[in-house]
């Protein structure tokens, strides 16, 4: 039996941090966020190839990250007691990252449905004064949602686009453990309207052109509640919620992509089993066969689409499956009890659960979530192997994906802003490592979902008319690109002689530098010559970072 895992809990703020309670104001009467008319053309649909394209039927790659706190009691992205919110996301769009998945709760949307006060609002006022309803250092935060706003109009003049998650019912930090969609606080209802609300709410701003309905339902018989995947029109049935969900959606917007995760578990039907069996049968513990259930991450397992796919009707091509996935270092599942491969991972667990929608072509898969520890804090590897395989095998199928996550604050994955730097250093090694499953073209440019708008501030991106418009058709899928030609061309930066430029390179050069077993480290030293000085030094692993990320 696949245990669960109680992922996630934020770290508590820091000891600098500020706690202002947000009584500064109201939420706006009029929409003051909604886009230009000219820019209602970034629209994304899927086709007959299970494709998902722009509004000319082009083809694009969301490769986002989430940045979570909305749903946890900060209301407001997290960190943003230490850095500044407008930097932050300067910074995501500068880095690649075209899509921000934006965990949120039923709770705080009918809040601002209601327009009730805020609870808590977690900012630095001296850091953000532009967040404070007089726009000075040390002034009264805004209401939360007008700071909501504020950020949707960054992410519009950084090119990034928005998918808002139901992350959990309740605002807080465990919401997440919750196994369904409703409580005995906030009823199915109560989480209908809220996601009615809000895509009629943004309905002119193809800022936000996705909304996943809810994040990771789980849970099994004999825990009391569970989300199960059938034909039925039960209420814990997930399929029939998630139908009902994406109507309340798209009969107000029917432009959105809508995400649907799957489930934890799936009875072994052809065994005996059902929905109601014991989710271990303990006399046969060490037999994986004798299980009741095919087991997988909350939200990962999509074996029930195969007999009962949502069905959206007219909708249905706004629909997007989106596992979640995750490493050793979150829970050593069974899988990862061997040498695992790409090979053994896909027929242990990869392709029945939720690989087979993209092999078959079936569907477009999102990858909700990935990511974890790696460097010092993996140190067996095997977490990094898994990113890294997962890393390859979503670039080869074109598997859409937002990393897990931007917050530093993530305590069993670390983020892409590095531990204990106070929100100001990103982890270099992280953001090497999923840099090439970064949308780019072949100048190594980040594309941006926007026909308009370029990706981010530091000319680094390019937008998607740029991208389509370009004197020579694009083909590449990512910011790294591999040696596809054998040469004895020096190729800088390529440490370990495998004719890519990646992470693994930066390991290599960290190792021949700094470990005491240098002479043993297999290293290209004219590749690793970064600035052709003729020496390998600090000075090139410098360099390769920079390289790296492409600045």
């Amino acid at each position: 039996m696949i245990k669960s895992i109680l992922k996630r809990i934020a770290a508590a703020a820091a000891g600098s941090c500020l706690l202002i309670a947000g009584t500064a104001g109201k939420m706006p009467a009029e929409k003051v966020n909604a886009a230009p008319d000219e820019y209602h053309d970034d629209w994304l649909h899927v086709n007959e190839n299970a494709e998902i394209v722009d509004m000319d039927g082009n083809p694009v790659w969301l490769t986002g990250c989430n940045w979570f706190g909305y749903n946890v009691g900060s209301q407001v992205f997290d960190g943003v007691w230490s850095l500044n919110m407008h930097w932050a996301l300067n910074e995501i769009a500068d880095h690649g990252f075209n899509l921000l998945r934006v965990p949120m709760s039923t709770q705080i949307l009918l809040q601002w449905k209601e327009h009730e006060p805020d609870a808590m609002v977690k900012i630095n006022q001296y850091t953000n004064p532009e967040l404070t309803v007089e726009g000075i250092e040390g002034g009264t935060p805004k209401y939360s949602f007008d700071i909501w706003n504020q950020a949707v109009e960054w992410c519009r003049e950084n090119g990034i686009k928005i998918m808002m998650d139901i992350h959990s019912a309740e605002t807080a930090s465990a919401g997440h453990q919750v196994p369904l969609w409703y409580t005995s606080s906030y009823s199915t209802e109560d989480w209908l309207e809220a996601l009615e609300w809000f895509a009629d709410y943004y309905k002119d701003d193809d800022t936000i052109i996705a909304i996943d309905l809810k994040n990771e339902p789980h849970g099994k018989a004999d825990e009391g509640q569970f989300a199960k995947w059938d034909g039925s029109e039960d209420l814990n049935n997930w399929r029939y919620a998630a139908e009902r969900g994406a109507a309340a959606v798209l009969g107000k917007n029917p432009n959105l992509l809508v995400m649907v995760e799957g489930i934890e578990v799936y009875p072994k039907f052809e065994k005996g089993f059902d929905w109601s069996s014991p989710s271990t049968d303990y006399a046969h513990y060490d037999d994986p066969d004798a299980q009741p259930y095919h087991g997988a991450w909350w939200g990962g397992n999509f074996r029930g689409a195969r007999d009962y796919p949502v069905d959206l009707g007219e909708y249905q091509s706004q629909l997007v499956y989106s596992p979640h996935d995750y490493g050793p270092l979150v829970w050593e599942q069974e899988w990862f009890k061997k040498d695992f491969t790409r090979e053994t991972l896909l027929e242990d667990y990869w392709y029945d659960t939720w690989a087979y929608l993209v092999e078959e072509n079936i569907s477009p898969l999102l990858m909700g979530e990935w990511g974890g520890f790696i460097g010092e804090k993996d140190p067996t590897g095997d977490n990094t192997k898994w990113m890294t395989i997962l890393r390859d095998y979503m670039i080869e199928k074109r598997i859409h994906h937002t990393f897990w996550c931007f917050n530093e604050n993530s305590g069993d994955t670390g983020g892409l802003i590095a531990s204990d730097t106070n929100w100001t250093e990103w982890d270099l090694e992280k953001y090497a490592l999923v840099k090439p499953s970064l949308w780019a073209d072949s100048n190594g440019k980040f594309i941006s979902l926007d026909h308009k708008i370029p990706l981010g501030q530091s000319g680094n991106g390019i937008s998607l008319s740029d991208y389509y418009s370009g004197s020579s058709q694009q083909t590449t899928t990512s910011a790294t690109q591999p040696v596809t030609e054998k040469s004895e061309a020096v190729i800088l930066g390529d440490c370990n002689d495998d004719k890519i430029v990646n992470t693994l390179d930066s390991v290599v050069l960290r190792k021949y530098l700094f470990s005491e077993a240098a002479d043993s480290v297999k290293i290209n030293l004219t590749n690793a010559d970064m600035n052709t000085d003729t020496k390998v030094n600090a000075a090139d692993l410098v360099s390769l970072h920079k390289f790296l990320i492409g600045r």
